[in-house]
């Protein structure tokens, strides 16, 4: 067997104003386009197995729309939908492609959802079209300071980044008959039968897996962009760089930026990107990977929701400690913390059966490519639960999150609070669950 890969990427930007998401405080609706929005996709096949990486530059997509979405990319490219994995970088500045009960937002354009879709399956298919003989590798980079626990700069927080490097496999040379005594070539660079010996494999793609939350434009921005992963794959010299965000429900560049400016975004994204960069030079290629993967379905446990005169209790509370707070870190943490007080009254009044109905069970999967396992959670999950399974873990793993769907709110650990604890759904107890899980499947 011999690996065969190809990549492919599309612009999904939209064409017309549309409203923006990540903050449903305030209306946005787009006025122009910094940086594309794009589809990018890396199918691999080696043999009969194959499968398919894609990311995307939105925030999330509903459960039953990434569902039928992934089903569909299989059908077009011939592969079981287990082993197409679709997951979202979660830009705060890309169009409205979710329904999302914590907070009142603008309905999906229809228009833009099936523009979408169409082009994330022709992506797909081109990148099976594109596929030659290469070879892949894994490595990782380290990006401490482009970002960190949003709630402390202290907290925990993941500074790996994992990198899949795959490039067209080198040719050996053909040596006709005038090459040289003992038909040696004297100059292996030298052309000859009218070609130059190509003694190296070209970079085809690279995806790159790291847990931060795109959120350093805010809502003062108008302007679709895909923040600052956008300038991190600028600086990778390669013809498609996949972006995957790992789980970070609760990182962010809060405590390392000096404003949310593109001038900003674009200083993180090149320290992520120019690392990542760095370490391509360093990877062992192989050109016979094992490639397979499933998914495992489980319930989870669910939240306690507040009554209504609680939750009422509560967002009294945020809003009086939000007034209180002086310097700008604390402040916005304050702020967030009365969004999530909003969210909490706003499912204390809401009929949650349904919603519960159409996100479980949660899927989880877990992709194998040559030495290491991707696995890919839906939703939005505490630092916490990656760093335990990636350290429990049998073989290197990396974790993809918002991964076809979404869980309606965050995974967060016991004692969490503020913003992510009173939106969510599922008890703390959630993210053990999804750890278990995957370490099962992995194994």
């Amino acid at each position: 067997m011999s690996l065969l890969a190809g990549a492919a990427q599309r612009d999904i930007s939209p064409t017309r104003p549309l409203p923006l998401c990540g903050y449903p405080h305030v209306a946005r609706l787009s006025t122009g386009i910094h940086d594309p929005l794009l589809a990018a996709a890396l199918y691999l096949c080696n043999g009969d197995d194959a499968v398919l990486l894609v990311a995307l530059d939105l925030i999330m997509l509903n459960t039953g729309f990434a569902r039928q979405l992934r089903q569909r990319v299989a059908k077009s490219i011939g592969i079981p939908d287990a082993r197409v994995l679709i997951s979202c970088t979660h830009t705060h500045s890309a169009p409205v492609t979710i329904r999302y009960l914590p907070f009142e937002m603008p309905p999906m354009d229809p228009d833009y959802m099936r523009f979408c879709a169409d082009q994330i399956v022709a992506t797909a298919v081109e990148a099976k079209q594109n596929a030659q003989p290469s070879e892949l590798g894994w490595t990782t980079a380290d990006c401490t300071g482009v970002g960190g626990n949003r709630h402390s700069p202290t907290g925990p927080t993941d500074s790996e980044v994992g990198v899949l490097a795959v490039r067209q496999t080198p040719l050996t040379p053909t040596l006709s008959p005038q090459a040289g005594r003992g038909g040696q070539n004297p100059n292996p660079l030298s052309p000859f039968d009218g070609e130059r010996v190509r003694v190296r494999g070209n970079l085809l793609a690279v995806a790159i897996i790291y847990g931060m939350h795109p959120t350093v434009m805010h809502e003062d921005s108008t302007l679709v962009s895909a923040d600052f992963p956008a300038f991190a794959r600028d600086c990778i010299p390669v013809p498609v760089v996949l972006y995957h965000t790992a789980p970070c429900g609760d990182q962010s560049p809060r405590h390392f930026v000096n404003g949310q400016t593109f001038a900003e975004a674009e200083r993180l994204g090149r320290k992520l990107g120019e690392e990542v960069a760095s370490k391509l030079a360093g990877v062992n290629y192989t050109d016979n990977p094992k490639l397979t993967g499933t998914i495992v379905t489980t319930d989870l446990p669910r939240r306690q929701l507040p009554s209504v005169a609680e939750a009422q209790a509560l967002l009294a509370q945020r809003r009086l400690e939000f007034e209180r707070a002086i310097d700008r870190p604390t402040k916005r943490t304050a702020e967030v913390a009365v969004f999530g007080a909003e969210a909490a009254l706003r499912l204390a009044q809401a009929d949650t059966a349904q919603v519960y109905a159409e996100i479980l069970p949660a899927e989880v999967q877990v992709l194998r490519i040559g030495e290491a396992c991707v696995v890919g959670f839906p939703g939005e999950m505490f630092v916490d639960y990656a760093l335990d399974l990636k350290r429990r873990a049998p073989v290197k793993t990396f974790i993809t999150a918002y991964t076809n769907g979404e869980l309606q709110g965050y995974i967060v650990t016991p004692g969490a609070q503020g913003y992510e604890a009173s939106s969510s759904l599922f008890a703390p107890a959630a993210g053990k669950v999804l750890v278990e899980v995957a370490l099962k499947m992995i194994a």
